[in-house]
């Protein structure tokens, strides 16, 4: 009876030593884990305008909607597994940007999933992803769209206005989201200096009072144009450029990124040093605005100070910065803005 009582006793002590031991080891499994998280900077917590959104570890797998957010990850030598299909200012239709398109190239991976996002975003093509998080920091997503992404993958939305980020920030709330937050920093550093050194190359834009508009070809009677909430006069007031009186004016009583104005209030526009605009035929058009009985009292469409982007080219989409197409065009699209000043 005592020595089956002793090895009792013992088996109950090596079992329990046993599950002592399982739990050290887990301990230590949990230990290794939060100090590797750590050492990765993760969890991390990105503020935007629908609250905040935590990612608990590092990302392997990216995914990007909306506009440029894909140029983040890839500047930053990261391939997403799916983003946006470029449906405008692609030049071989095969949906990706050529900025993009030779950064893939150039990284040796493997061609994102692209989703066509034309009627809204595709949720089921970015789960069949599976990723870890979904970057869209530059976007104008609404919160129905954000809850939904949400149970595919942490989400980081935009931090204020509607399409209105600017490349910066994007890169800054995207590269901390992967966990790259120092590359970012560099990365602006880096495009800071390239869009100051083609600035240079033009003295006379640094000055001009920009003024990015649309006006409907077949319609002058009103003006349209861009407020300083939008990336692309935005882009030029970064640099130090005036800001038109009517789109300060404008801007200053809505949130949206676009307005218009009555062509009989042409005489709002007279600052104005150049119209720059999206078109098929430049020549056709500058004729037209200036044989307008109204348009053409602008001083500035008076004097054929108008820059046409031509539509559906990947120099007009470059004109709304993003971390590659700086580099690709910056140059080309400033050349283009001068020359309609002279």
């Amino acid at each position: 009876m005592r020595r089956a009582a002793s090895l009792a006793a013992l088996s109950l002590v090596a079992a329990s030593s046993l599950a002592l031991a399982g739990c050290a080891s887990g301990a230590d499994a949990a230990a290794d884990t939060a100090r590797h998280a750590a050492s990765d900077g993760f969890p991390v917590t990105i503020q935007h305008v629908y609250g905040t959104t935590t990612i608990p570890t590092k990302p392997q797998r990216v995914a990007t909607v909306a506009w440029g957010n894909g140029e983040v990850p890839l500047a930053l030598g990261v391939v997403p597994v799916g983003m946006a299909k470029a449906t405008w200012g692609d030049d071989d239709h095969d949906g990706i940007l050529p900025w993009a398109e030779e950064k893939i190239a150039e990284l040796g991976g493997t061609t994102p999933a692209l989703y066509d996002e034309t009627d809204g975003i595709d949720f089921e093509a970015v789960a069949d992803t599976k990723p870890d998080v979904i970057l869209a920091a530059y976007s104008g997503i609404t919160r129905s769209e954000y809850d939904t992404l949400s149970k595919i993958a942490p989400v980081v939305a935009y931090p204020g206005t509607s399409w209105g980020t600017s490349y910066e920030d994007m890169i800054r709330m995207d590269a901390k989201a992967i966990g790259l937050q120092a590359q970012g920093d560099a990365l602006i550093d880096r495009l800071h200096g390239e869009v100051d050194d083609a600035l240079s190359d033009f003295p006379k834009l640094k000055d001009a009072t920009v003024l990015f508009s649309y006006i409907d070809p077949a319609d002058h009677s009103n003006i349209g144009f861009y407020t300083d909430h939008d990336t692309r006069p935005g882009f030029l007031l970064s640099l130090g450029m005036p800001e038109p009186q009517v789109v300060k004016e404008e801007s200053a009583q809505t949130r949206e990124f676009y307005v218009t104005v009555s062509a009989e209030q042409a005489d709002r526009f007279d600052d104005v040093d150049l119209f720059v605009t999206y078109g098929d035929d430049a020549d056709a058009m500058i004729a037209s605005l200036q044989a307008d009985p109204l348009l053409s009292k602008i001083p500035a469409i008076a004097a054929g100070h108008i820059a046409v982007l031509k539509n559906d080219t990947p120099l007009a989409a470059s004109a709304n910065p993003s971390p590659l197409s700086i580099g690709w065009g910056i140059h080309d699209y400033f050349a283009l803005l001068a020359k309609a000043l002279d």
